[in-house]
């Protein structure tokens, strides 16, 4: 059977309805992308245009929290998962954070982490969320599946993943223990596809909007297409999509062959 190779984009969105008014019913359309998994869509289903629920040729699939207005992830798909799950164990399944879609060759996991910026309240919040992700991922593997994690982890790796490490040693998605969380996920037998094609500093997928960070290029790297090691044989690229400036976030692309 002859192999074809499949792009997939993880965008948060920084709120969909707001991209849908900077073009981003358009700009999907010309992407030609098999899949686009986004996040932080901060909406509820009832609260999207049927524009946004039915784009030409593309199945969509969404997960929002109770609150309005706040988190939530969605999956517009060209390829047919063979099933589709919103409903996790224990803290995954708080506030739409998560959606799960098993295709026949990977099962992708797309997901919105939480952010520990706001007190030592949501940072625990975050590390229990951290901490649960990885168990249930260590027992898709245990199963034997190939899995694909994306989305906003909300943390840098290494000093080489945001302009000013030094500055940001004690601010929440820098420091020690969520850094170490990402390395042990990865040591966990995963690999960070953007760094496997591209090692070159000054490559981010975040700028603060307030100070035009973009501009001055002064941004994070905390969004991730994640591939477990058996998947490594399919990786043909990864990259960050700069010149989008629809959101805070830029898209991040990986191209698989399957």
């Amino acid at each position: 059977m002859s192999k074809r190779q499949i792009v997939l984009e993880s965008f948060n969105v920084n709120g969909i309805r707001a991209v849908e008014k900077k073009g981003f019913i358009d700009w999907l359309k010309k992407s030609d992308l098999d899949v686009l998994a986004i996040q932080e869509t901060k909406a509820h289903i009832g609260q999207l245009s049927d524009e946004l629920k039915n784009i030409d040729g593309y199945e969509t699939h969404f997960n929002s929290g109770e609150r309005k207005g706040y988190s939530g992830v969605a999956v517009y798909t060209r390829l047919r998962p063979q099933k589709v799950a919103t409903k996790f164990p224990g803290i995954l399944n708080d506030e739409g954070r998560m959606i799960r879609l098993d295709f026949p060759q990977f099962v992708l996991l797309n997901v919105y982490f939480p952010n520990g910026k706001m007190g030592p309240e949501r940072l625990k919040y975050k590390m229990d969320f951290y901490a649960a992700f990885r168990k249930y991922v260590a027992e898709l593997r245990q199963d034997g599946q190939f899995v694909l994690v994306c989305g906003d982890v909300n943390t840098a790796h290494k000093p080489i993943d945001l302009s000013r490490p030094k500055e940001n040693e004690k601010t929440s998605g820098f420091l020690p223990e969520e850094r170490k969380w990402v390395t042990e996920f990865l040591h966990d037998g995963f690999l960070d596809t953007f760094r496997v094609f591209d090692r070159r500093p000054n490559q981010y997928s975040w700028f603060d909007m307030k100070t035009r960070a973009r501009e001055r290029n002064v941004g994070w790297r905390i969004d991730y297409w994640l591939a477990s090691e058996d998947m490594r044989r399919t990786l043909r690229a990864a990259y960050i999509r700069q010149d989008v400036e629809m959101s805070d976030h830029s898209p991040i692309g990986l191209i698989i062959e399957i």
